[in-house]
């Protein structure tokens, strides 16, 4: 039998991983981050930590610090290109109604306090995983610097294009949306943004928010073909150019963007899995339900995960048992995100300029209940108490 390095292995240094090891100590469970950055920074990029999110960190004993990072969102329009309301969902009665703030994060924000949590020789950087070979009582990893180390169970959480999860489920590959998109985070002096809103127009998506620290996170969405080199070489001026008739402050927040603060990446997700457990393997956050970003619960996901599977281990006699009850208590729940998210980008992403003011019309007339439907779905199901036996 081989000498065994931890006793849980986690691949993946971002929010899921980093969690995931916040809650294994907690339990005082032996583990290892494996991370492949040299440096963990955390793009310079925005998400939300809806009222879910929240709970999660609540049930790790994080929330309160967790909200001294975030931006509170009062509100969340949905605009058209000319800046009129076409959904008003009301996130604060949503967040009052489940006791949790909804909060904007900047993602670098969000890895340097969950890093804090973990001790420096619990995170092991520059580890880019290559494969594993499964034992009897233990799995080896190999990683691309030639080292090699030796775990009884692995929890896989390195994201969308995990190599582990390509070797488990070789079919699984990241699927493409339709639409390539572009996300900065600015100083907020100069254009005094209060309030976050995301806009729908013929020419794409635009979604602005206040961070912390007097800073705003933009993001823009184009339908493209995958991996356009045109799109792929956009600068702040060519978006200039695409969205400058948008209503106000859109202009003048991509006119604030400096080249060096643009990040471009096409918008994929995978399809949902059947399975998450493979024995002493289990599959978490982006590695097991990739999401689109149309629901803002991809993070959220993620940190729901640690809190199901620490709840699990707390409970089960084996680790193993313990996988298993997660992937029953998460399948169909991170199903539905995934799927509902993925056809929310597809009504978002209209370009047809017959469609989009019929649509817009309708979104307008929609009353309040029926277009807050799918964040109440998600929120009114506490995912801690859904039974592992359903």
């Amino acid at each position: 039998m081989k000498s065994i390095d931890c006793e849980f292995a986690i691949i993946g240094g971002g929010v899921a991983g980093l969690s995931m090891g916040i809650a294994l100590s907690s339990i005082a469970k032996d583990f290892l981050i494996f991370e492949q950055a040299e440096v963990l920074r955390g793009i310079g990029a925005g998400f939300g930590l809806a009222a879910n999110a929240m709970r999660a960190f609540d049930y790790l004993g994080l929330r309160q610090e967790a909200e001294q990072i975030g931006f509170y969102t009062e509100t969340y329009n949905i605009l058209d290109d000319r800046g009129r309301v076409l959904i008003a969902p009301d996130t604060e009665r949503l967040g009052t109604q489940y006791n949790q703030k909804n909060l904007t994060v900047h993602r670098a924000d969000l890895h340097r306090f969950l890093q804090s949590k973990i001790q420096d020789d619990q995170l092991l950087l520059g580890k880019r995983v290559q494969r594993y070979e499964q034992q009897k009582d233990s799995i080896s990893l190999f990683f691309q610097d030639g080292s090699t180390y030796h775990c009884r169970y692995l929890i896989v959480a390195d994201g969308v294009k995990s190599p582990i999860r390509q070797q488990l489920i070789p079919a699984s590959k990241p699927r493409y949306a339709g639409y390539t998109c572009w996300r900065a985070t600015i100083d907020n002096t100069g254009i005094g943004l209060q309030h976050g809103s995301e806009t729908w127009g013929t020419k794409g998506r635009f979604g602005m928010t206040p961070l912390v620290h007097n800073r705003v996170y933009w993001y823009a969405c184009i339908n493209a073909k995958a991996q356009d080199d045109t799109f792929k070489n956009y600068t702040p001026d060519n978006l200039l150019r695409h969205f400058g008739d948008y209503h106000a402050p859109i202009p003048e927040i991509i006119r604030q963007t400096a080249q060096e603060d643009l990040i471009w990446n096409d918008i994929i997700d995978i399809k949902p899995l059947s399975q998450f457990a493979y024995g002493p393997i289990l599959l978490i956050g982006d590695a097991a339900h990739a999401t689109t970003p149309n629901m803002g619960q991809g993070a959220c996901q993620a940190l729901e995960d640690v809190a199901v599977l620490t709840d699990e281990l707390k409970k089960s006699q084996s680790a193993e048992l313990a996988f298993i009850h997660f992937e029953r208590r998460r399948l169909a729940r991170t199903r539905y995100i995934t799927d509902t998210s993925w056809q929310i980008g597809k009504i978002a992403q209209w370009s047809n300029p017959i469609l989009v003011p019929i649509r817009n019309a309708m979104m307008r007339a929609m009353p309040a209940k029926w277009s807050e439907a799918s964040l109440n779905k998600l929120l009114k199901q506490d995912f801690l108490t859904i039974n592992s036996s359903l």
